[in-house]
C-alpha cells in the first residue's frame, strides 16, 4: 500500500505493484518485482541438447544450474545481437526453481497502483494475451505485464 496524494490535498491509501520495465526490440515489459531473484550480465550459457527451441541451455549461478530461456524465441520474435545492454533475469516463481530470462535491455523500476492496470486487449495475437497479465499505465506509456506463470511453462501456447 502506497498513500496517495489527491487533488484536494487529501491521501488516500492505494494498493501498489512494482515492476521491472525491460524491452524487447522496440516494446517494454513489466516484470513483477516479487518474482525478480537476480539480474545479471550475460554470462556463458552452456547449450543442452533436445531441449524447446526457445531454451539457450544452462548457466551456473553461484553454484546453482540455472535454465535460461530466451524471451525473444518463446515470444516468436525475430532474433538479435545480444549487446553489452543485454541481460538474464533470474524469475523464482513460487515452488518452482529458478529460471533465467534473456531481455533486450532493463530499463527501469516503476510503481503501479493496481487501478492503472487493465486487461490485454483481446484482440491482440494469441501468443501476446497467453504471455499477458495485463497493460500498465505510467506516465504517458503502456507496459505490457507479463503472466510469467505462462511465460515460464513448458508448453508451448496452442
Amino acid at each position: 500500500m502506497e498513500d496517495l496524494m489527491l487533488a484536494d490535498g487529501s491521501e488516500r491509501a492505494v494498493e501498489t505493484i512494482q515492476f521491472i520495465v525491460i524491452n524487447i526490440g522496440d516494446e517494454q515489459y513489466g516484470i513483477d518485482i516479487k518474482y525478480v531473484d537476480n539480474i545479471i550480465r550475460m554470462t556463458k550459457i552452456r547449450r543442452v541438447p533436445d531441449v524447446q527451441h526457445y531454451f539457450e541451455g544452462v548457466i551456473n549461478l553461484r553454484g546453482e544450474v540455472v535454465p535460461v530461456m530466451s524471451l525473444r524465441r518463446k515470444c516468436d520474435l525475430p532474433e538479435v545481437e545480444l549487446t553489452d545492454d543485454s541481460r538474464i533475469i533470474i524469475i523464482k516463481l513460487e515452488n518452482n526453481a529458478p529460471v533465467g530470462i534473456i531481455v533486450d535491455a532493463v530499463k527501469e523500476v516503476v510503481t503501479l497502483p493496481v487501478d492503472c492496470i487493465g486487461s490485454p486487449n483481446a484482440n491482440s495475437q494469441k501468443t501476446q494475451i497467453t504471455y499477458l497479465s495485463g497493460i500498465g499505465k505510467f506516465e504517458n506509456r503502456l507496459i505490457s505485464l507479463l503472466n510469467l506463470n505462462a511465460v515460464i511453462a513448458d508448453q508451448e501456447a496452442v
